[in-house]
């Protein structure tokens, strides 16, 4: 059988996967003075694979390959514009970080770019077996990653529970699909999707599709199954700990939705109530929970728990009441590109105020922005997108979030946007906590670098993040694109 391949359709992952091998050759080949180059070319290369996204954009054709198993559409290309941004960004955030700690480069760039290569193939997979194959692509090196300050116990203990737990959900997740595949004899969305529409809710596939919210809900670190996402984030590096809330998530989170939508939607009456679940419970338990911490980065890594619940809630609202699924998939993807800029930007923020600092601990930042106004600025900036205050980007996520559901109508629907209204006030206390200790607590004696600014790399992430978030905050026809272009794959 011969194989239609279009080369620009795949283009992206092709440049991300030389970048890959420029940049393990670089490290082999240079000497430790030089060793930023191999920096410099993750940047560029990331950057260069936007081109082609932009080329088939223009276009506007949908892509189908091996069989239509592997699809390049709108919704792929939405998707693979935000992982590569955001890896852009976590490139900038790394450099001086990784630099100021003395840790080996080559082999860092080396694996965050596989793992944003996984990022690309699931956004386009149509089938099961490359879909899982993007799964662990994903977060295969984040295990290493996670761990890379190999002298921190923390970090060490949060690499082995990411890898212990990231291997169990792995393992449930491919016994859910390989139920699928036993019950249907299918792999392809397509093919589950027929072949399950006149099956009824049997036992058998009742088991098969709560193994695979369970296995994707691990990689989320939704409620339930979030219990990883606390050690792992503040013992992680800080930029691996924004890419693992960003795009590790994002991606679990779309693949997540493409299986519910595209290959099961006649068992809609199996996941419909289960999202409904995970949704309510990853905002409250998590927003309670960020209630408690004095540490940014785990206030943080509740956040991302919440957050997961909130860009859920649309879908699960939909689907539980049977309504039509292309203006909620359309709203969890304006959410979803909304939160990875401004969450992105909070990291950063995080790294530029621990550097003052020396500490992530909140009493630590207390009157930091009388030392440093703009890094003031821009916590507030962060923070307040986070709980949706206008006009910054967050207000049109919630607003995005709260008018699908509202659309939806009926009992349980509207339940659901109670409790994410509840948690919405709950979340904005805690993250003016964090703003309140900035701006008008008494100013500690600071133990870090005070005099001189941040890295430049570090400036321009701030920079774009910060630029972004206002930007779709006063123009939010920016979402509004990103949310029609999606509807190419919510409207099959």
């Amino acid at each position: 059988m011969q194989l239609e391949i279009d080369y620009l359709a795949l283009a992206p992952e092709l440049i991300v996967a030389a970048t890959m091998l420029v940049v393990l050759a670089l490290d082999l080949t240079l000497r430790r003075p030089r060793k930023h180059l191999t920096a410099t070319a993750a940047v560029a290369g990331t950057a260069l694979a936007l081109v082609p996204l932009a080329v088939s954009a223009v276009g506007g054709e949908t892509v189908s390959m091996f069989g239509g198993a592997y699809a390049v559409d709108e919704f792929s290309l939405v998707l693979k514009a935000v992982f590569l941004i955001a890896a852009y960004i976590v490139f900038l955030m790394s450099h001086n970080y990784i630099e100021s700690d003395r840790y080996y480069q080559g082999e860092y760039y080396f694996l965050l770019l596989a793992s944003v290569l996984g990022s690309l193939v699931m956004a386009s997979a149509r089938d099961l077996i490359i879909l899982f194959i993007g799964v662990e692509l994903v977060t295969g090196p984040l295990y290493l990653l996670a761990g890379w300050r190999k002298g921190d116990a923390k970090s060490n203990e949060a690499s082995m529970k990411y890898f212990i737990l990231g291997v169990l959900s792995s393992a449930i997740l491919l016994y859910g699909m390989s139920l699928l595949f036993g019950l249907t004899g299918e792999v392809t969305f397509a093919g589950l999707a027929a072949a399950t529409a006149d099956m009824g809710n049997t036992p058998a596939l009742t088991l098969a599709v709560l193994f695979v919210i369970v296995g994707f809900s691990f990689k989320v670190a939704a409620a339930p199954f979030h219990f990883w996402a606390p050690d792992t984030y503040e013992g992680a590096p800080t930029p691996i700990t924004a890419y693992l809330s960003v795009s590790s998530k994002a991606a679990g989170l779309a693949a997540m939705l493409l299986v519910m939508y595209l290959a099961l939607p006649g068992a809609s009456e199996i996941w419909a109530p289960a999202l409904w679940v995970i949704a309510a419970l990853s905002m409250t338990v998590a927003n309670l929970s960020a209630l408690r911490q004095t540490n940014v980065v785990r206030l943080l890594a509740y956040s991302s728990v919440a957050q997961a619940g909130f860009m859920l809630v649309p879908f699960a609202a939909a689907a539980v009441d049977g309504a039509d699924l292309a203006e909620a998939f359309a709203a969890t993807v304006v959410y979803l590109v909304i939160y990875a800029v401004m969450n992105l930007g909070a990291f950063a923020v995080v790294i530029a105020a621990a550097r003052r600092a020396e500490s992530g601990e909140l009493a630590a930042w207390s009157g930091l922005a009388k030392v440093d106004p703009r890094l003031g600025v821009l916590t507030a900036v962060f923070f307040f997108s986070l709980a949706g205050i206008p006009p910054l980007a967050g207000w049109f996520a919630k607003f995005a979030m709260f008018r699908s559901v509202m659309i939806t109508g009926g009992g349980w629907p509207v339940t659901l946007a109670v409790v994410a209204a509840v948690n919405s006030v709950i979340a904005l206390y805690y993250y003016a906590r964090v703003i309140k200790s900035v701006w008008l607590d008494e100013a500690v004696e600071l133990r870090g670098d005070v005099d001189s600014p941040p890295a430049g790399s570090l400036r321009l992430a701030l920079g774009v993040t910060a630029a972004l978030t206002a930007a779709i905050g006063f123009y939010p026809a920016i979402a509004v694109f990103v949310g029609e272009a999606s509807r190419v794959i919510a409207s099959p």
